[in-house]
């Protein structure tokens, strides 16, 4: 093995994987090949396009060389925004004229026209502009009675710039940068664009945190949690904080409700009043305080319970569809002009939120499953012709499934959902496996669930939450693994393992815990201001306030040509398995 210097004090744990991963003499498999993107020629020059999440994209093209004109229709691979081109090769001899148009939502764009930045601007704008409850009541504010002073006691009425000088309040018009990286080209690794140029365009986003202002009085105001879908780590600790900071606010009335959207219409299921006394200690284990359930009453049933219960401010922890309902409850209530904020808090562990840095719960994930990751390593390396087989969360993106095969340092093939691969033939995963036993002697594999489906046979079938039922590619790449090395005569000692339910159920790391609590508190601060039909989150490492329908368009995707796929890429080794 060739020294690496390591300089300093104590070693470091990482720095042993380093060692293996740089140092290792053994031949590796040359540097894979940039993955493709479906293409077209426009006379000489290639070109490939990302569609737009939130923003549906046609590109026209025409040129001198071109005697039809095409149009493309890019539809997988969302990324945030704007559009990627993975252009293998340009076009230097001739010059051809691009004629690019893109479609935002209603607004047609030509980048041909001087404006186009200006209409794009207006449109983002309007676009991520947050509902408020003055939209349908003329109502004045009061100052807040969110107080940083140490006794913590309300402000009342008074001055609060005076009164308290820390000025720990967010003004109403401050914003948040979305993206702050400027690329150059198209073609730069993890390129998001809005036009062939890549011109640069701000996208700023509401910050979060507390008025100076608010629109409730708080000794009036019942507000009520829900937590639906399924579970993740840190749910405890996002109602924890809610408790807390409607307390601080001075609200007396908290209840919860049990058990998911299902708790506003089943028999038998009553709210649960809250205190900072009762949840004080739930954020030390996993699950949920108030449990959670899939599926729900018709829009209409729900906003009759909340009328009937006369709730004020509904905070709903949830992913992607929970955040769907909790919107059309937003959008019933303002129908029926009901004074009623209704604020989400994202929950995914699968990461998969639109614009958000991450979401709670996925920190943990990668973090619990290292030990999986870490058995099946030991696993496959104390057999003879040992394999490693780690399936993972992740229904549409593969998150969790990269960001842990890059922390271990030990995975040789990760398998995600974004990333199109063989597992059969010359260039299939199954003969890349037969050469890592031929030079390694074993191998790790880790997958995401929603890995391969193409491979499967699909199923019509859908949960509560209309989400399709996935079979099991986990299973089935199992059953491929043994019967390939079976057919050829080579014996091969398999493990697989799914530690899915044991990762759900665990408490938040620090990481995740420091984010609910500030998730946590960021709901009361939007529900107090005024705001409903919004979510908050961190977006380039800042909190912020996002209407709702925006970010859940379409699922966050990891993206094949980011430098984090490039990364994990390098750190297994693996070709392109076509």
């Amino acid at each position: 093995m060739v020294g690496l210097p390591t300089c300093g004090g104590p070693l470091s744990p990482g720095l042993l994987s380093k060692r293996r991963r740089l140092g290792s003499g053994a031949a590796l498999p040359a540097r894979p090949r940039a993955l493709r993107r479906p293409t077209r020629l426009v006379g000489k020059q290639t070109v490939s396009f990302m569609s737009l999440s939130g923003m549906t994209a046609a590109f026209k093209a025409s040129s001198s060389f071109v005697t039809q004109q095409q149009w493309w229709h890019p539809t997988r691979d969302q990324c945030q925004y704007g559009f990627t081109s993975l252009s293998e090769r340009r076009f230097r001899k001739r010059p051809v004229l691009l004629r690019v148009k893109a479609i935002s939502g209603k607004l047609d764009l030509d980048f041909s026209d001087p404006s186009w930045k200006q209409k794009y601007q207006e449109d983002w704008d309007r676009r991520f502009s947050l509902p408020h409850i003055t939209d349908i009541y003329d109502l004045e504010p009061r100052t807040t009675t969110f107080s940083l002073k140490k006794d913590r006691t309300p402000l009342g009425d008074g001055d609060v710039s005076s009164t308290d000088m820390r000025n720990g309040y967010v003004n109403k018009d401050d914003r948040a940068l979305l993206k702050v990286i400027k690329y150059v080209s198209p073609n730069s690794a993890g390129a998001e664009c809005i036009d062939p140029d890549c011109s640069w365009v701000e996208h700023w986003v509401h910050r979060a945190g507390p008025r100076k202002e608010i629109y409730y009085e708080p000794e009036e105001v019942k507000a009520a949690i829900v937590t639906c879908g399924g579970l993740s780590p840190g749910l405890n600790d996002v109602i924890r904080q809610i408790v807390f900071t409607l307390e601080t606010y001075g609200v007396k009335n908290i209840v919860g409700i049990p058990f998911g959207y299902r708790g506003f219409f089943e028999k038998g299921l009553k709210e649960m009043p809250l205190s900072r006394d009762l949840v004080e200690n739930i954020n030390l284990s996993g699950g949920s305080f108030l449990g959670v359930s899939r599926g729900g009453a018709k829009t209409s049933e729900i906003v009759d319970s909340i009328q009937a219960r006369r709730i004020d401010m509904l905070f709903v922890i949830g992913g992607n569809g929970s955040h769907a309902g909790a919107n059309a409850i937003h959008e019933e209530c303002r129908k029926r002009k009901l004074k009623v904020s209704v604020v989400a808090v994202p929950k995914t562990i699968d990461n998969d939120i639109l614009f958000m840095d991450k979401t709670f719960g996925f920190d943990t994930a990668v973090e619990e499953a290292q030990r999986a990751i870490n058995s099946a390593y030991i696993e496959a390396r104390s057999a003879y012709h040992g394999i490693g087989l780690v399936k993972l969360m992740g229904r549409s993106s593969g998150f969790i499934a990269m960001h842990a095969s890059l922390s271990s340092g030990q995975i040789d093939v990760c398998l995600i959902p974004e990333v199109s691969f063989t597992l059969d033939g010359e260039h299939g995963v199954l003969q890349h496996l037969e050469h890592l036993l031929n030079t390694k002697g074993f191998c790790v594999i880790c997958v995401a669930e929603g890995a391969g489906q193409d491979l499967l046979q699909k199923s019509n079938a859908t949960d509560a939450s209309g989400n399709v039922i996935l079979s099991d590619f986990g299973v089935h790449m199992q059953q491929k693994i043994k019967k390939h090395f079976k057919d050829i005569g080579v014996p091969a000692d398999l493990k697989y393992i799914d530690p899915t339910y044991m990762v759900r159920a665990c408490r938040a790391n620090a990481s995740d815990a420091i984010l609910c609590t500030v998730l946590g508190q960021n709901a009361v601060h939007e529900a107090f201001a005024g705001f409903s039909g919004i979510t908050s989150g961190v977006c380039n490492t800042h909190y912020v306030y996002l209407p709702i329908p925006e970010v859940i368009t379409a699922p966050k995707h990891v993206n094949p040509n980011s430098r984090m796929w490039h990364r994990c890429l390098t750190s297994t080794g693996q070709p392109d398995f076509h």
